[in-house]
């Protein structure tokens, strides 16, 4: 009779785990191509085809994005936690099947701003799902690396997208044209995503080596959002980093459009934000593994805040690119470093709950971004509302330069 196969040795790294790791990389690619998708477009589609007087009516797509998207990724990491991360994130590819089919058919603005409430749960689920699966697979001293190259992949879609609708757009119409893209990331996503080895033997191994811990939810919920110096600190440059960003995708085009600018040469300014915060996270994620992730962290929020002003003040194509490629550069500072902040202190079988919690606080400040941004451009003008939005990434750097302590341990390094 012949003898069960042996079980495969499980190992953590990233070249140990290649072909996973490489295959969830492409994954996330068409994660963020969702999001590119409506980059550009959307907010002139508020404007042009529903005639949106009000900015904050405009932006309520961002809101109901960063809602879904936060409360979701609070469930998403105990879910995934209890049930597993792969079938977390094929669930994700297909509630996002309804973004692009809503935004097609939309009469009325509330359609779009349902088909954003699909985009947040899509998010929720696949995005968070990458990261915590990455996370699985490699070793103590790759993690930011490993989210750096997860969240350049993530980005670089996000702003591919976001050039080519705008290309789109600009060739035939607002819509449908730029939106059928949606499906076919969504298609491309959904067979890679049933075809990936689950990280589950991965994620068992580390908790078995690093010990157990157990806390309830409002335990984990309130560590992460308040107890815990590290853990707080890091959810409130989240909080920041998003809310800037909430700002950024609603109100750069109309921005841009004020100073005369065509939608090609908008598009090409606003993806070049996502762009260099895409591609320098290959390097930022890997510097924080070396050199700690607190100078990161505090000097990207700071340049982010400078960036948004040297936005405000230019007057020039090249120099509004600058500017966008600076912010890029800023955000790609701290966003992997949070999450590998993060992962340095969660114990293993309570990372993804716990980043749920860090990640909901996070895409919170997408919603309250946009509502900031609305309010102050209704009340004021659309130059007060970025300005004053500007100083909240400076203020979260600040505060995690006096509260946060260095989460890299020596020995990882």
């Amino acid at each position: 009779m012949a003898s069960a196969p042996a079980k495969a040795i499980v190992k953590h790294g990233i070249k140990e785990n290649i072909g996973t790791f490489s295959l969830l990389l492409i994954i996330n690619l068409f994660v963020g191509s969702m999001v590119g998708l409506e980059r550009t477009v959307l907010p002139l589609v508020g404007e042009k085809q529903f005639a949106l007087a009000s900015t904050s009516a405009a932006l309520s797509f961002i809101v109901s994005f960063g809602l879904s998207k936060g409360i979701v990724n609070y469930f998403a990491g105990q879910i995934a936690d209890r049930l597993g991360r792969k079938k977390v994130l094929i669930l994700g590819w297909i509630i996002g099947f309804f973004v692009p089919l809503l935004v097609i058919v939309a009469h009325e603005w509330w359609v779009i701003v349902a088909a954003n409430v699909f985009l947040g749960i899509n998010q929720a689920l696949t995005w968070s799902m990458t990261v915590n699966m990455k996370i699985d697979l490699v070793k103590a001293n790759q993690r930011g690396l490993a989210i750096g190259l997860n969240e350049a992949a993530g980005y670089v879609g996000l702003s591919l997208a976001a050039m080519l609708s705008g290309y789109v757009a600009a060739s035939y119409s607002l819509r449908p044209e730029p939106f059928l893209l949606g499906f076919v990331f969504i298609a491309i996503g959904l067979v890679l995503s049933l075809t990936v080895r689950s990280t589950e033997e991965h994620l068992r191994l580390q908790s078995v080596q690093q010990g157990k811990t157990s806390l309830s939810a409002r335990e984990i919920f309130w560590l992460a959002s308040w107890k815990d110096r590290n853990l707080s600190s890091s959810t409130l440059a989240g909080i920041a980093t998003n809310l800037k960003d909430g700002m950024a995708w609603g109100l750069f085009p109309l921005f841009l459009l004020m100073q005369g600018l065509s939608v090609g040469k908008s598009g090409l300014i606003i993806a070049a934000y996502p762009v260099a915060w895409g591609c320098c996270q290959l390097f930022t994620g890997y510097l924080s593994d070396r050199v700690g992730r607190k100078k990161l962290i505090v000097s990207g929020m700071i340049l982010q805040g400078a960036a948004i002003w040297w936005i405000l003040l230019s007057h020039s194509f090249p120099m509004w690119f600058t500017g966008s490629i600076l912010l890029g550069l800023g955000t790609a500072l701290v966003y992997p470093t949070l999450q590998a902040a993060i992962s340095d202190v969660a114990q293993p079988h309570m990372r993804a709950s716990i980043m749920g919690v860090y990640r909901f606080w996070r895409d919170i400040g997408y919603a309250l971004g946009a509502i900031l941004a609305g309010l102050l451009t209704d009340f004021i003008n659309i130059y007060w509302a970025m300005g004053l939005v500007a100083l909240l990434p400076l203020l979260a750097g600040i505060g995690a330069s006096v509260r946060m302590k260095e989460t890299l341990l020596q020995k990882a390094r």
